[in-house]
């Protein structure tokens, strides 16, 4: 089922990523899947009757939550296809699962359960960092639209996934595209070349523009419509794509970077952003 997949809780949050969700459904023309988990145990026979009560009590619950997210779903986007299932099992497992033929996974960025302050929850963090496909999180809506994607790029071959993600958002959406490159170093023409201990900031600025211009280069040419402006900035890749998410209506970046250890299935830029983007955040799993 090529479909979008939600997961919901009852929080607010996760009633926020239905309504991205939702939307997003729309723009691809997708059927939207709301899933909602529930503990196994409330399946088994009850033995004592006070817990039967209990289990009655909340899976009574699971299905009124389930009926207020499929309502916030038609609400937002009119004669969306929708359905919602309850699965039980272990949250991010059962997301996972229901995820394996579906386009995208979206999430609040916690929910229920999770300790007071916790930015992010448990089961966003497994599900981000197995899921095979792009994973949506969602945390507050902005209700401004400010019609822009933003994608964190590094020139490899690495953030192609990322970047084609990030051009067809933005496609879809009738958006511009910031294409935001940040380096702390001259990047390397090739294998074994050494580093310069002096260099010029603006000549280097300029070097790493133009080859983030030529990593683009394909995808500008897929996307004709698409407007893309370049920001190429030197610093601390968390601090500044943070910085650029707080005028974006979506930020995109690849599940781990250039610098990313072969096998780590989750970079430290992309955990970090989890926790600190100012609007929805997707990461797209990176090849190699």
């Amino acid at each position: 089922m090529n479909a979008i997949i939600v997961g919901t809780d009852g929080s607010d949050q996760s009633l926020s990523a239905v309504t991205w969700a939702a939307e997003e459904a729309v723009r691809r023309g997708l059927p939207l899947r709301i899933v909602h988990a529930e503990a196994e145990w409330l399946y088994d026979t009850p033995v004592d009757p006070r817990i039967g009560l209990v289990r009655e009590w909340l899976l009574t619950g699971g299905k009124d939550l389930l009926e207020k997210a499929v309502a916030t779903a038609r609400e937002r986007a009119p004669g969306i296809v929708v359905d919602a299932v309850t699965v039980s099992g272990q949250v991010a497992h059962v997301l996972l699962e229901k995820a394996a033929d579906a386009a995208m996974i979206v999430l609040g960025g916690h929910g229920m359960g999770t300790a007071t302050g916790l930015l992010l929850g448990s089961t966003t963090l497994q599900v981000v960092t197995h899921a095979r496909i792009p994973t949506v999180v969602v945390r507050d809506l902005e209700p401004t639209e400010r019609r822009e994607v933003a994608v964190g790029v590094d020139s490899s071959p690495v953030s192609e996934p990322a970047i084609a993600f990030a051009f067809e958002e933005a496609a879809l959406r009738r958006a511009r595209l910031r294409a935001v490159h940040v380096w702390s170093h001259p990047a390397s023409r090739g294998p074994g070349d050494m580093q310069p201990l002096v260099y010029d900031p603006q000549i280097v600025a300029e070097e790493e523009l133009r080859l983030v211009q030529q990593s683009l280069a394909t995808w500008r040419d897929k996307f004709p419509d698409v407007e893309v402006v370049f920001e190429i900035e030197h610093g601390r890749p968390v601090r500044i794509l943070a910085g650029v998410s707080a005028r974006a209506d979506l930020l995109v970046v690849g599940s781990r970077g250039r610098g990313g250890f072969t096998g780590l299935l989750l970079g430290s830029v992309s955990h970090a952003l989890l926790h600190h983007a100012h609007c929805p955040l997707a990461v797209v799993p990176t090849t190699g």
